[in-house]
């Protein structure tokens, strides 16, 4: 695990009001109880955390380019957007 991936799932954790040893990978945001409304919250702070823009729709997510699955996918995305910025 990176410091950024702890970072994100603390943001993750915060928003979903969870333990961070509860955000695991495989865990899809529903699985987490996360709905729409707090994914698109979880997002805007991710976005705000590291100072990226998530090419995420919320209005038609399976159009995104960014992975929103499960756990795994959104730190790795997120990780991608950061070391890019860099």
């Amino acid at each position: 695990m990176t410091q950024t991936s702890d970072r994100i799932r603390a943001i993750i954790a915060e928003q979903a009001m969870l333990d961070v040893d509860q955000v695991t990978d495989n865990a899809t945001p529903a699985e987490l109880g996360i709905d729409s409304l707090g994914l698109v919250e979880s997002i805007f702070a991710l976005e705000e955390e590291f100072d990226i823009t998530i090419p995420f729709n919320a209005n038609e997510p399976g159009k995104s380019d960014f992975d929103i699955s499960n756990m795994g996918s959104i730190i790795a995305g997120v990780e991608k957007l950061v070391a890019a910025k860099e």
